[in-house]
């Protein structure tokens, strides 16, 4: 079976949605979807080090995306607005990553791949990468699930309750680079920010607790990676934004849907 590259395709699909959309709710919660979009356009400098070195692309994305993510952590805060700073950050990365790849001579590179992703070329080896990387992150989200909960709602309470917030923001931050990481391969690095927020967006509406929203937005990621890998084939468009926009269309649909009942529920009391 995984010598079939669709089979290959659809579990890495899945690995990616599952570990992305949970991660997604703690990005929407804590408004850091500029951060986890800056994360992400910084891993084309990754991308080109990797490809200079001839090192496996997930360490180097890994280290510059953590390096990224606390440069910005540290000078927050000491003049510089957060928003300013994942601009420079992200933008500088993004150009210093394609201006290095230009230079790399008797390299051949797929730009397009690293940028929206070539989620049928996936191999045996970048599937572990991809579900060693969501199990990690998976793993790392249940374990400081209350801390990062309770650091999300009110840091003051969760230092009395014995959680330290700057901790749980830095584990949020691996977690977010490892997802960037492993998600390069499959939607690329400017649509893995809507990986991590539309399946989150989605699922908001029909979640009454905060451990159900991660659940549903896991169930809408894999099915809108199912469905768009199945309509990619089908259409021949490009897979990784193809299950972007089938996201991006359930989160349309459960909108409407939502607003139409809410507007009848309302009717209904006014009556």
């Amino acid at each position: 079976m995984f010598d079939d590259f669709l089979f290959r395709a659809t579990l890495a699909s899945i690995g990616v949605a599952l570990a992305a959309a949970p991660l997604g709710c703690f990005v929407i919660w804590r408004r850091m979807a500029y951060f986890g979009d800056a994360t992400a356009h910084a891993a084309v400098l990754g991308v080109a080090l990797s490809l200079t070195f001839s090192a496996p692309i997930f360490v180097w994305v890994l280290a510059v995306c953590l390096v990224m993510a606390m440069t910005v952590s540290s000078l927050s805060g000491k003049g510089f607005a957060m928003d300013t700073l994942l601009g420079v950050m992200a933008h500088s990365s993004l150009a210093i990553g394609l201006v290095a790849v230009s230079f790399l001579s008797g390299v051949r590179i797929d730009l397009m791949s690293y940028l929206f992703g070539d989620i049928l070329a996936v191999g045996k080896t970048d599937l572990m990468v991809v579900w060693g990387g969501a199990l990690m992150v998976l793993l790392l989200i249940i374990w400081r699930w209350s801390g990062l909960l309770l650091s999300t709602l009110n840091p003051d309470l969760a230092l009395a309750s014995g959680f330290n917030p700057k901790r749980e923001q830095l584990i949020l931050t691996i977690a977010l680079a490892v997802v960037v990481a492993v998600a390069i391969k499959v939607v690329g690095v400017l649509l893995i920010a809507a990986m991590l927020i539309v399946p989150a967006a989605t699922a908001r509406p029909f979640s009454s607790s905060p451990e159900m929203m991660a659940i549903v937005a896991a169930a809408f990621g894999a099915v809108a990676s199912l469905t768009g890998l199945r309509a990619s084939f089908l259409l021949d468009t490009p897979t990784g934004p193809t299950i972007v926009g089938v996201s991006a269309f359930f989160f349309v649909l459960t909108t409407i849907v939502t607003l139409i009942l809410s507007f009848a529920k309302n009717s209904a009391i006014q009556r």
